[in-house]
């Protein structure tokens, strides 16, 4: 498989809306939190806004790469940075402006563990590094992806316990640039 990682164009849009959706419904299937539709819902309109804020403002609010399969011209992975979230800035209280956040890193179900997460998360810090931050946060109540980036980023810094109800815990990184995965 040939991989490209480019910037999202207006034509993309609808795919980007249905692999949002896909990525999304299977990640709570495997969460085992499905009948949470709201969420999903929810969840799916938040990276529709993420995604036209970034066409919107050419990168300046947010900012995403995608991964394209180039034999299928199909999107597998997402990865983007902006603002910090309500969650993560009600939790460190300091002024983030110079530290965003790295979300939406989703990749496709049939092409994950292949290291398309890694390549992205390789590229937004490069991109980040680029645009002279000091800093980057990210977080997480999946518990799948917590696991995840407990390998890549450490410990967490912070743990919200029981914060999606009992035994599930959101958990937030916050990291110095440059950071070596």
């Amino acid at each position: 498989m040939k991989l490209l990682l480019r910037r999202p164009q207006q034509s993309d849009i609808q795919a980007l809306h249905q692999f949002f959706f896909h990525v999304i419904q299977d990640t709570y299937a495997k969460e085992g939190i499905a009948e949470l539709v709201d969420d999903q819902q929810h969840e799916w309109e938040l990276k529709k806004k993420y995604v036209a804020m970034d066409l919107e403002s050419r990168g300046e609010k947010r900012f995403f790469w995608l991964a394209v399969d180039e034999e299928s011209n199909k999107i597998i992975g997402t990865i983007e940075c902006g603002e910090a979230n309500e969650i993560i800035q009600q939790t460190i209280k300091e002024d983030l402006s110079y530290c965003p956040e790295i979300g939406t890193v989703f990749v496709h179900p049939d092409y994950q563990n292949r290291g398309i997460a890694t390549l992205l998360v390789q590229k937004i810090l490069t991109t980040l590094e680029k645009q002279k931050k000091s800093s980057f946060c990210l977080d997480s109540g999946y518990k799948q992806a917590q696991i995840i980036w407990q390998k890549k980023f450490g410990q967490p810094d912070f743990i919200l316990e029981h914060f999606w109800g009992t035994n599930n815990h959101h958990m937030i990184w916050k990291r110095a640039l440059p950071f070596q995965l």
